[in-house]
């Protein structure tokens, strides 16, 4: 008699790879309609859970909410998908009792996150890819089977839960940048440009988001300068050119609300505005600078027939600045999904 060798349902194989490519970041099918199946999917096996099958889908379905609620909270900024992972992590977690557990100490898995938690959970949904997932790791029946403890899926539900929370405060709340009066506001009450400008650069300190809410802000509540007007509005503009992968919508809704105060249809008979010489951030970071501290900051890339004010502070440059950087918002809504109303406030 010839044994039968344990494979995995095609659809989990499909499942595992389109999981892979979300919680590494290179995602081939769309992330906010996956996720949002596997949360329905996960809700729908609490109806088994007195099954033995039932109980299996628990202890898969609880890894992959924990492997993937990463993405859910740094990638899609959708207040309905958030609102699914969380009902589902706290049903899941009323069905399980830590104080069950019979492990012996160190026995719980670790590590049940991207790549191989994707596996590990799948893997566990089903009797065969149990045996696959048992047989390609090595594991033993007690190994296999610690990862069924309560109390180990417990700690994960807890964990993700607690990151769906605060995702959802960060991503669709209101943020605080006041404490960024301190720095950017000088004795005068006068905006430091400069300042705002060095903040920007320092992009590996991931404080683009937040000078550029402030700049917003600030721009929104009328407290800026005629002469300090356009160095502001560079400065929003450089928070969202620079911000490659996107703001959720707690900054883009006052993003775009600073954003539509400009005329965006204004036009002019100057062929060309101070902008456009510049072509990259340290240019740009140039440009402005001079413009504020000139003798500090000597170097510019805008050529002397572009450098006039009125070149500066033409409302054409104004829109054709507004149209590109409510662009590129727009564009982030489109790559992470959400609902529009979200965005728009």
């Amino acid at each position: 008699m010839t044994n039968v060798i344990p494979t995995l349902p095609d659809d989990h194989r499909e499942l595992i790879s389109a999981l892979r490519g979300i919680v590494s970041d290179y995602p081939y099918v769309s992330p906010e309609a996956t996720l949002g199946c596997l949360a329905d999917d996960a809700a729908d096996a609490l109806d088994r859970l007195g099954e033995p099958q039932g109980r299996r889908e628990r202890t898969g379905y609880t890894i992959l909410l924990h492997a993937t609620c990463w993405y859910v909270a740094a990638r899609v900024f959708s207040k309905s998908l958030l609102a699914s992972y969380a009902k589902v992590l706290d049903r899941y977690r009323a069905t399980l009792d830590p104080t069950s557990c019979a492990c012996p100490a160190g026995a719980h898995p670790t590590d049940v996150d991207d790549d191989y938690g994707v596996e590990a959970g799948v893997s566990l949904l089903s009797e065969a890819g149990r045996a696959v997932f048992a047989e390609e790791y090595g594991l033993t029946d007690w190994e296999l089977a610690a990862f069924d403890c309560e109390a180990f899926l417990a700690g994960l539900t807890d964990r993700a839960a607690a990151r769906i929370r605060e995702a959802h405060r960060e991503n669709l709340g209101g943020v605080d940048v006041s404490h960024l009066d301190t720095r950017f506001v000088r004795d005068d009450g006068g905006i430091d440009i400069v300042a705002l400008q060095e903040a920007i650069r320092r992009t590996w300190e991931d404080n683009t988001g937040p000078v550029a809410l402030w700049s917003a802000r600030r721009w929104l509540a009328g407290q800026v300068r005629e002469e300090e007007r356009i160095g502001l509005f560079l400065c929003l503009w450089m928070g969202i050119a620079q911000t490659y992968e996107g703001l959720p919508p707690s900054y883009a809704r006052d993003l775009v609300a600073a954003l539509e105060t400009v005329d965006a249809h204004a036009t002019c008979a100057h062929p060309r505005h101070p902008w456009s010489a510049t072509s990259h951030t340290a240019s740009r970071y140039e440009a402005v600078v001079h413009l504020y501290a000139p003798e500090d900051h000597p170097d510019t890339p805008v050529p002397a027939g572009l450098s006039a004010r009125e070149l500066w502070e033409c409302p054409a440059q104004y829109a054709e600045l507004a149209r590109g950087a409510l662009e590129a918002v727009r564009q982030w809504r489109h790559m992470r999904g959400g609902e529009y109303e979200d965005w728009e406030g």
